[in-house]
């Protein structure tokens, strides 16, 4: 039989861009003369940075669109934007979206080149499939998707995408990171031997909540504390701690386990308030051979925070840190001595430079590969079950309703925390 180590080198050319997980084709695109113009959909905090990093990753880049469900967010970020960059945003009242349609006005804009999609992930379907459909480079942030109907649609974008030789980056940070590259470079040409084991922790506080102001409905509410709720965030393990399983599928080369076992629940947070998600997920993923890596997350305060990697092999391990050491020990040493870089800005660094160089960036196959792997804990741990691929693939079950529906009079229910023995998917 093939061993892990084997069917990573095989299945990989660990040069150029391969080493980076982006396939790189050539793309006739923009001349490196011409002015990049970029829309922004979602200006919350990290939609906000990510456009900042854009500009900063070419000097011609011009903000010529923002939208957002709020106008309080797109004002806030048009402000931040203008006091620092002043000429190169060209946002005029026009190219102003607010609204659950401004994503499609800012989308089918002759004047954008370039959306980036920083929204709740729930949407991210149909946005990365107009933007794919009207011939849009894209940044889109993780997850991609928070059901396995909208992974689909995504799986269909991408390849799209792949036909029109659109730049596709995800915001699957940890494989921007240059250590993170060293490593992975390292474990592919056999530094630790045949992999035996994985095992990732993302364990820290809860996070940041608006309280309720009298003038919200309840449509509001839960837009504006949407990583709380199942129906726009996917719950944790596919918002957050996703980043630590796509390390883990990433060391795998995007192996398909072909079972998956999780437990979770809610401990630390009140049942009436909070929304309806977890607060802590363990997740086993079991491959072919017998293999199995494992998923450690959490969101509880006054606990010990913990993001790490760590890779057990045949002739050393891979001890990580995360944004802080990294290191493999046993017969080939290595450990990183270099400052990191910053991999948000590294990202868009990418994502412009293959733009003017007229080449292409994909992350569409690892960023599919590594929300269904984050969905399918999830779902094991909301049913108490070990899952199968095959019975997690054909799942029809969606969180929340078609983004057509949307308007601020829907009626928008309290899902239920999910109880394991109890909770059916479909």
């Amino acid at each position: 039989m093939t061993n892990r180590r084997e069917f990573i080198k095989n299945s990989s050319l660990l040069i150029g861009a391969s080493a980076l997980n982006t396939g790189l084709m050539a793309s006739a695109d923009l001349p490196k003369n011409k002015t990049i113009n970029v829309g922004l959909i979602g200006c919350g905090g990290r939609g906000t940075g990510a456009v900042f990093q854009a500009l900063d990753a070419d000097p011609d880049v011009r903000v010529t669109a923002l939208a957002d469900v709020f106008d309080d967010n797109l004002n806030n970020t048009l402000t931040s934007l203008k006091e620092k960059y002043g000429e190169r945003i060209e946002v005029t009242e026009k190219s102003s979206y607010v609204g659950f349609d401004a994503y499609e006005k800012l989308i089918t804009s002759k004047k954008v080149d370039v959306v980036l999609l920083c929204t709740p992930p729930n949407f991210r379907p149909a946005h990365i499939t107009l933007a794919v459909q009207y011939g849009k480079h894209i940044f889109c942030e993780k997850p991609v998707a928070i059901d396995i109907p909208g992974l689909h649609q995504v799986e269909a974008a991408v390849k799209l995408a792949k036909e029109k030789k659109l730049c596709l980056v995800s915001g699957f940070c940890f494989r921007y990171s240059f250590p993170n590259r060293e490593v992975i470079s390292r474990v592919y040409s056999g530094a630790i031997g045949d992999i035996k084991s994985i095992s990732t922790f993302r364990h820290g506080g809860e996070l940041s909540y608006k309280e309720r102001q009298p003038n919200w409905s309840d449509l509001a509410y839960q837009l504006r504390n949407w990583y709380y709720y199942q129906r726009y965030s996917g719950d944790m393990i596919v918002e957050q701690t996703i980043h630590s399983i796509d390390y883990m599928s990433w060391i795998l080369q995007n192996e398909l386990p072909t079972k998956v076992t999780a437990t979770g629940g809610r401990q630390s947070r009140p049942w009436n308030k909070y929304g309806n998600v977890f607060d802590h997920f363990t997740v086993e993923y079991e491959y072919h051979d017998g293999f199995r890596g494992f998923h450690f997350g959490r969101q509880q305060n006054g606990t010990t925070p913990r993001n790490t990697v760590e890779v057990m092999g045949t002739k050393g391990h891979v001890n990580i840190a995360l944004n802080s050491s990294y290191e493999i020990i046993g017969e080939q040493p290595w450990k990183n001595t270099e400052r990191l870089n910053n991999m948000y800005q590294t990202q868009h660094d990418e994502l412009f430079q293959a733009i003017r160089n007229k080449e292409t960036i994909n992350d569409g196959d690892f960023m599919v590969t590594s929300t269904l792997l984050a969905i399918w804990g999830r779902l094991s741990a909301y049913s108490g079950k070990s899952l199968t691929y095959d019975e997690v693939i054909h799942s029809v079950e969606t969180l929340g309703p078609p983004i057509d529906d949307y308007n601020w009079d829907m009626k928008v229910d309290q899902l239920a925390i999910a109880r394991p023995g109890s909770y059916k998917f479909s």
